[in-house]
């Protein structure tokens, strides 16, 4: 819950990754059961942290999308439910935006206000954006990928070697024990838009470099230590992992980092864009990060808090603050759109 677009009263986050965990990965259908089994309470719990009454609320902002359709239409239809019973306006907020305005909201309330244009990034298990971003609103799609999310890609290849669900914050953390080089990736060469991205073509190479190797007994490891406590702690990771993975860890993740700060930096050139924004769920890793601050990049970089970077709804109520000053509200025609364009 956001006052004003810009103070946090409230947030409340109900996790699922107990509910995929075994299924390494998201299950749309047991993803849109625990949504429609959380909503009413975390609902509650917001406003109470927040010390207000729905009736004392100035809108209820709602994801129209992007996303899981099951997931999307239970948020939906009960924001719509909570605006015709108090009669409240509603307000669509695009997921992608939502990730955009947790930085602004943070940047503002630092004091560092973000100046525009700003080139920004979305980056996680869903989503791997790139847009111009001028005051308006307005957004440009500038480039996205053509498969693989680079947060999937984590994903994949941590399911691949045995590390679980999530993958990113495990790669992220044995990655800084390997030899980024070690491992000699080739960069996607993109034909058409050169701001695309591409991961399909180094998760395939990761498969390759596993099937050269027995690496049975090792994966088999690392199955049977998740088998025994689903958050190993990094020394148990690492008596599991030996150097050679560890290397490839890094090799995979300086790949990454590569393709997407290089189109971040060729993209805020040709915009002349005076911030970049960088968001989403990807925006946690440490190498992404620490490279992105070392990296002599055209213009300040601006990062979300581990807090807002992953999905929640402080974030949406952000991008919907603006909204309503202009009065952009929905009725209750409102769908959820799965595939929902921002720009």
């Amino acid at each position: 819950m956001v006052a004003r677009g810009q103070t946090i009263l409230s947030s409340v986050v109900a996790s699922q990754l107990g509910t995929h965990f075994p299924y390494g990965g998201v299950v749309p259908e047991l993803a849109s059961r625990e949504h429609l089994r959380a909503i009413v309470p975390v609902v509650r719990l917001a406003l109470e942290r927040a010390g207000k009454r729905l009736e004392e609320l100035a809108a209820v902002a709602v994801t129209a999308g992007p996303g899981l359709a099951g997931s999307l239409l239970v948020g939906t239809t009960y924001a719509k439910a909570l605006c015709f019973a108090k009669g409240l306006p509603l307000v669509a907020v695009n997921h992608l935006e939502g990730h955009i305005h947790a930085v602004v909201l943070e940047a503002r309330r630092a004091g560092r206000p973000i100046e525009y244009p700003a080139l920004a990034l979305v980056v996680s298990g869903g989503h791997t954006h790139l847009f111009e971003y001028a005051e308006g609103p307005r957004y440009r799609l500038l480039g996205r990928t053509r498969d693989d999310a680079a947060g999937e890609a984590y994903d994949k290849v941590a399911k691949l070697l045995g590390f679980g669900y999530p993958g990113g914050p495990v790669i992220d953390r044995l990655a800084a024990f390997g030899d980024p080089e070690a491992v000699p990736f080739t960069l996607a060469r993109m034909k058409g838009n050169p701001l695309d991205f591409s991961f399909s073509g180094l998760k395939t190479a990761v498969l390759r470099w596993v099937e050269a190797r027995d690496l049975g007994a090792e994966i088999a490891a690392r199955r049977a230590l998740l088998a025994r406590t689903p958050k190993p702690s990094l020394e148990e990771w690492l008596a599991v992992t030996p150097q050679a993975t560890l290397d490839l860890l890094a090799s995979f993740q300086r790949t990454v980092i590569e393709e997407l700060l290089r189109r971040v930096s060729s993209a805020a050139e040709q915009i002349g864009a005076r911030s970049i924004i960088l968001s989403g769920g990807v925006a946690s890793n440490r190498g992404l990060r620490e490279e992105a601050m070392r990296r002599p990049l055209p213009c300040p970089v601006f990062f979300p808090s581990p807090e807002l970077a992953t999905d929640n709804a402080a974030m949406i109520a952000a991008a919907a603050w603006p909204k309503l000053e202009r009065g952009e509200t929905a009725d209750f025609s409102l769908k959820a759109e799965a595939n929902l364009k921002l720009a």
